[in-house]
């Protein structure tokens, strides 16, 4: 079971310091144009703690969520209110027909995919339950005290109790009737008095915290509705940001004990920054940590004394980014500043924490991506990447010595474990693969060695064969890809290739476990992922280097690499299928556009495919914290023509055209639904256009399909759902290119 706790280290900060999307996999098994030349005063309120009034006031900030987000809701501002009323009650009229018209094609098509789908279900369903097994749920360790979560209950046990059934239950989404709910986040107060927990419903963005007093019969204290971060600074107080429109500004603070009260301690009125709490690993500070895509700002919550104005860390420098933590009364600060501008690690007296004062302790390595970082009481440990191959870096405060660790070739991800106490002298992480199901490892500070855990004999995959290649692009960067097929397939330029791109706001490609991709390479097929510009697989340049007005080096990344991968004998473009989900499609749909004639079908999930008119649409919430990505189309003629020459929706013209499966959903809060429904519109007209000019034999009108999900949100769905989800993206792949991968009724391997 997928134990969905919050994240550890600092993974989830380091994506939201510099992204806003994130390709969420839905098999739930988790630059703008700067505004001011001048770096001008903070624009936040720090307010008193006193229990006097405060205002709160309501102000937009840029959200630097994992995910795209703009809203589906559209209106159009026109002077005449009559005028306007009509406006609205035709667009939505509009907007019915189409998604009902929409609905009705996809209940005549899917039919020609059932069967095929229903076999597809059933393989991935062995597969889950030969390779998901048991590696324990995260453990969060106080003491004697153990807590952990499983099937949307919180359990407490003793850590030296070898009877694993002597357990007490502490919470369980069922008996509250939020059965729907998933549990997001669980933090437990220093004296183990309360526990603050988020939930999330698989259909909705909002988030709710629920806090429960401890004890021989744990009780619901307090409910707080759109709260997206929560740390504990003290045994009773909890600091928390609100979260409204997927934005977060304010942060406040509740006590629970004596006087209880809540008030607002801070609220950001840049539109650019979110704002989310953490607390550092030693538990002395809570951060305030206010961020845009390109620049930070910190203050410090003494967590001694919680009711004091938060500290200052460092104003908000344009183009520099940080993150603090604490150890032995210096900050230790994860920071982009100076020269080059990747991740370093630096440190700062607490009493003279300006910049002037950080002094270097480690910088990366060129071409490295640091993904995720761990402070511990003695040492750091630095997870990195480079050139696809793993790193693990621990640097040692009593020796100031730096060990590189490289990790098993085969690994692509990891995934850091909980370390509440800082102390500790093992860190705790695992490493997986598309194609390869997670292993545990651990890592001895006392022994300074690598240690694989055999909690669970685990099934070796060794029929799949791992490559790296380099593709050159158009300006002769070398951009990485990562390739897995069958060991045993032959004939390789016949097999079918399914190609994987994202390349936007610094976020790596997905490359964790799914069991899909496993029954893909056992039944023949080629895995490739792109590692485009755009991404952060090669670090921060490699995403400066691939946004705003370099956007146009992902879509040549992309089409040199597809070309290098048939070149090396690895299939051919009638077998070649394209997979993107979120921000990329659009270079998928722009890839449609240039060079259709490289691929033979795509998969799109909750693609975002129209660029520039939703860039231009600044009653969107998150538009202009977006145009740190993508350009301000209003502010710059030249940056509207530059997204208008590869933006997929604008580019869209009568030609032939791979066939395209689009899913896309109703309540989607981050792609708008109508920019889907335009796209799709265009793109069949466009194709049936161009086979109604040519009567050329063989010619092949693609199928241009849009399922439409009333249920599930962009990056959360149900087992059952996404489970029906990648069947039938595989299944409408296997129709497309049946011709060479005859997929039998018993689960044979391709021909």
């Amino acid at each position: 079971m997928k134990v969905r706790t919050s994240c550890a280290g600092l993974r989830n900060l380091l994506q939201r310091l510099s992204v806003s999307d994130k390709y969420c996999s839905k098999h739930n098994r988790l630059q703008t144009i700067c505004l001011y030349s001048k770096i001008n005063p903070p624009k936040c309120h720090i307010l008193d703690c006193s229990w006097s009034t405060c205002a709160h006031r309501t102000v937009s900030p840029g959200s630097i969520l994992p995910w795209r987000f703009f809203t589906c809701k559209e209106g159009t501002k026109i002077p005449s209110k009559r005028k306007q009323n009509t406006s609205i009650t035709t667009s939505e009229l509009l907007y019915k027909n189409l998604l009902k018209s929409e609905r009705e094609n996809w209940n005549d098509t899917s039919a020609r995919y059932k069967a095929m789908t229903k076999r597809i279900k059933e393989k991935i369903e062995e597969l889950h339950n030969k390779y998901t097994f048991n590696l324990g749920s995260p453990r969060i360790r106080f003491g004697e005290n153990v807590y952990f979560e499983e099937n949307g209950c919180i359990f407490l046990s003793k850590a030296d109790d070898a009877d694993e059934g002597n357990v007490d239950i502490l919470f369980s989404t069922e008996d509250l009737g939020l059965s729907d709910a998933f549990i997001r986040q669980i933090r437990i107060s220093p004296d183990q008095r309360y526990m603050a927990i988020s939930l999330k419903s698989e259909n909705s963005e909002e988030i709710t915290c629920v806090i429960m007093k401890l004890g021989q019969f744990p009780v619901v204290e307090k409910v707080i509705p759109n709260v997206f971060s929560f740390e504990w600074a003290t045994n009773d107080v909890l600091y928390y940001t609100s979260q409204k429109n997927l934005k977060c500004q304010d942060v406040l603070m509740t006590t629970f004990t004596n006087q209880k009260r809540t008030k607002l301690v801070y609220t950001e009125q840049d539109a650019r920054f979110f704002v989310d709490i953490h607390r550092t690993k030693d538990r002395r500070f809570l951060t305030i940590n206010s961020n845009s895509k390109t620049t930070s700002e910190v203050w410090l919550v003494d967590c001694r004394n919680p009711f004091k104005l938060p500290a200052l860390v460092q104003a908000r420098t344009k183009g520099v980014i940080y993150h603090v933590e604490h150890r032995n009364d210096e900050l230790y600060i994860l920071t982009t500043y100076g020269e080059p501008a990747e991740y370093k690690l630096m440190k700062a007296p607490i009493a003279s924490s300006g910049i002037e004062n950080w002094q270097l302790v480690y910088a990366l390595e060129d071409k490295t991506k640091l993904v995720d970082l761990e402070m511990f009481s003695d040492h750091c440990i630095m997870f990195l990447k480079n050139a696809g191959q793993l790193y693990l870096n621990v640097i040692s405060f009593v020796s100031h010595s730096v060990q590189s660790i490289k990790l098993p070739t085969w690994a692509c991800e990891f995934e850091l474990e909980s370390h509440p106490e800082h102390t500790t002298s093992t860190c705790y992480f695992q490493l997986t693969s598309p194609v390869h199901p997670p292993k545990r490892f651990a890592y001895s500070f006392k022994q300074n060695n690598l240690i694989e855990q055999a909690v669970q004999e685990v099934p070796i995959i060794t029929n799949c064969h791992t490559t790296r290649l380099l593709a050159k692009s158009k300006d002769e960067t070398l951009v990485p890809i990562t390739v897995f097929h069958n060991m045993n397939s032959k004939e390789l330029h016949r097999k079918p290739l399914l190609v994987h791109v994202y390349g936007a706001y610094g976020i790596d490609l997905n490359m964790s476990f799914k069991e899909e991709k496993l029954m893909l390479i056992e039944e023949g097929w080629i895995l490739a992922y792109c590692h485009v510009r755009g991404g952060g697989e090669l670090g921060l340049r490699w995403h400066r280097d691939g946004c705003q007005h370099n956007k146009l080096n992902g879509l040549h990344d992309l089409r040199a690499c597809i070309r290098l991968l048939h070149q090396q004998g690895l299939s051919q473009p009638k077998y070649t299928a394209l997979a993107a989900a979120s921000a990329g499609g659009v270079l998928a749909g722009a890839l449609c556009n240039t060079d259709p004639e490289l691929i033979r079908a795509v998969v799109l999930q909750a693609p975002f495919v129209d660029v520039l008119n939703t860039m231009r649409k600044t009653h969107l919430p998150l538009t202009i914290e977006e145009q740190e990505e993508w350009g301000n189309p209003l502010a710059d003629e030249k940056c509207m023509k530059f997204i208008k020459s590869y933006c997929p929706y604008q580019n869209i013209k009568p030609q032939p055209y791979p066939s395209v499966f689009i899913t896309a959903y109703e309540n989607d809060q981050r792609i708008p639904l109508t920019g889907v429904l335009r796209y799709v519109q265009k793109l069949r007209k466009a194709a049936l256009d161009y086979a109604s000019r040519t009567s050329q034999k063989g010619n092949r009108i693609p199928n241009i399909i849009l399922d439409i999900q009333a249920s599930g949100s962009h990056c959360d769905l149900s087992w059952e759902d996404s489970l029906n989800e990648v069947a039938r993206h595989l299944a409408f792949l296997n129709k497309e290119l049946e011709e060479v991968c005859h997929l039998q009724h018993h689960g044979k391997s391709c021909k």
